[in-house]
């Protein structure tokens, strides 16, 4: 032990640290469009002209006020990034492997990351086109788009 640790104590484990994530007014208005009428949402600064989603209070590039500047997206975009997780974590959305890829939908600036599926992992492509396909059951996460597929 060290002169500055000596007097420290020291554990050796794992900690667990779960957490929780409070959407807020816009993250709500959001998710409920999902869960209720099955519709992509985000936010258009009418300044520069940039569509965010996830939703925010704020344009990154002007700093105006776009809370209340709702555009509905396309439920298809494409692949701009991806990764295969190959390895299982009981916090993970799905068993490995699969797919989380970078989403940018028609309408949108910014790319949102989801799940990937049917698909094989090792034959996603960047471009891909993908469609969001919806969960069956309200679950009142982004997990209301269950997934996203290749478009046919």
């Amino acid at each position: 032990m060290t002169e500055e640790n000596k007097h420290c104590y020291i554990k050796e484990g794992k900690l667990a640290l779960p957490y929780q994530y409070f959407a807020g007014r816009i993250g709500s208005k959001f998710l409920v469009s999902l869960r209720d009428k099955k519709k992509i949402l985000g936010v258009k600064c009418e300044k520069c002209g940039k569509v965010f989603i996830p939703p925010r209070k704020t344009c990154e590039r002007c700093f105006e006020d776009i809370s209340e500047k709702w555009v509905e997206l396309s439920n298809e975009g494409e692949v701009t990034n991806f990764t295969v997780v190959r390895t299982d974590d009981k916090h993970h959305p799905r068993k490995a492997p699969y797919v989380l890829a970078m989403i940018k939908l028609g309408g949108a600036d910014t790319p949102i990351a989801h799940i990937l599926g049917g698909v094989d992992p090792d034959s996603v492509k960047i471009g891909m086109k993908v469609k969001a396909v919806f969960a069956d059951k309200a679950v009142n996460t982004m997990l209301q788009i269950d997934r996203f597929e290749p478009v046919n």
